[in-house]
Order: structure tokens, then sequence, then C-alpha cells
């Protein structure tokens, strides 16, 4: 006799577990298992709670020193850290220029001297 309950009980819990899958198959998409169009980029990155310190416009050895960023879920703000290396990128290829410029100057003027 216990024998029997057992299978009673076994089929009854398989049964349920049955129609409990079927009826999941027939409901349609539901409002948790909703997928975006939009891809899924990652993490949203952390706010900062103070402004970070960049560099100015026209920067100087001095003004490096003073460069902080804010802290991000992976370490330092990425956004940050480009925008100080593209403004460092700019004001070095302006020195560049500057330098390139006054040495053909002073070509210049050193050939009319002669």
């Amino acid at each position: 006799m216990p024998f029997l309950l057992i299978l009673i009980a076994l089929l009854l819990v398989g049964a349920v577990a049955l129609l409990f899958s079927n009826q999941r198959k027939k409901l349609g998409t539901g409002r948790h298992f909703e997928s975006s169009n939009e891809p899924v980029v990652g993490l949203v990155e952390h706010q900062a709670s103070l402004p970070p310190v960049l560099l100015p416009e026209h920067p100087r050895a001095d003004h490096i020193d003073k460069v902080r960023f804010s802290l991000g879920l992976r370490g330092y703000r990425c956004d940050q850290v480009d925008e100080v290396l593209d403004v460092l990128a700019a004001e070095i290829t302006s020195l560049e220029n500057t330098i390139r410029d006054l040495q053909s100057r002073r070509v210049i003027s050193d050939t009319s001297e002669n």
C-alpha cells in the first residue's frame, strides 16, 4: 500500500508540473520577458559625487600635477582620461608647430644674413 501512495504522489506531482509547463508555453511573452531592440551595452557608469579637475584649454606642466579623475566602476572614468589626453595631444601639437615655425624663421634669417 505505501508503494501505491508514493506512486500516486509522484504521478500527481508530475501532472501538476506538466500542466504548469504547458500553460507557460501557451502564454505570450510576459511583461518580465519582453526583449528590447536596444543593444545591451554593459553596466551603467557611476556618477561621481565630486566634479573632476581636468586641464584648462592651454595646459602647462604645472597643470598636469593638479589633474584629478573621478573613480568609476573599474577604475578611473575613461571619458575623463580620454578628454585630458586629447587636450594634451592638441597642446603638444600646437607647441611642436610653434617650435617648427620658429626654427624655420631662424633658418630663413640665418640664410638671409649670409
